[in-house]
């Protein structure tokens, strides 16, 4: 009779996965790849819930796998999700940044230590409510800067925006040539279609 209620009953999280779960949503509310990508809504209208869905997969990497995850597989796990769940390639060395305080933050917590999910809620917090932005420059670089115009001390808050393959605005669109019989010039594109 108690066995079949405690069977349907599930456990309570461990306090140790409570505060590995706040730290990796704080970690992944300061990545600035990931605050584009669900500021712009890359990842659609459920753009938000997606990072609240990875932090949670994460989380469960570290409670089920044994041994646990090292930077690599976080580094690609992330990279993976930013590409399909967010259409964004990333180049720019963040996820290897973010992975490394992902797999410290588990360690920390382990240990029974909170001084880096402490620093990670922090750092989260003096972002809430603060959007990046992308200002279009002229070339391949784009700048992005924090909206609010505060000029942050802490320069690792400052951390270099990335830069994402397919993210850059398309040419304008030329307009048709057009004769003088009214007949349209076919111009080939000048890349090879595969």
């Amino acid at each position: 009779m108690s066995a079949s209620t405690s069977s349907s009953t599930p456990a309570a999280p461990s306090q140790t996965s409570i505060l590995f779960a706040r730290g990796v949503i704080a970690r992944l509310a300061y990545w600035p790849a990931l605050r584009i990508a669900v500021d712009q809504g890359w990842g659609g209208p459920e753009s938000a819930e997606k990072r609240t869905w990875l932090a949670s997969v994460l989380v469960d990497d570290f409670e089920e796998q044994d041994p646990k995850p090292d930077v690599d597989y976080v580094e690609d796990r992330l990279l993976q999700v930013m590409t399909d769940e967010f259409d964004a390639v990333l180049e720019d060395g963040s996820a290897e940044a973010v992975a490394k305080d992902v797999v410290r933050l588990w360690e920390e917590v382990v240990a029974g230590r909170t001084e880096l999910l402490v620093e990670f809620e922090e750092r989260a917090d003096k972002l809430k409510g603060k959007k990046l932005q992308v200002e279009e420059a002229a070339g391949d670089n784009s700048d992005w800067e924090d909206e609010s115009g505060d000029e942050d001390e802490d320069e690792e808050l400052d951390e270099q925006a990335p830069q994402l393959l397919g993210s850059q605005p398309r040419p304008p669109k030329e307009e048709p040539e057009v004769d003088a019989d009214g007949f349209t010039t076919v111009k080939g594109k000048g890349k090879s279609h595969r």
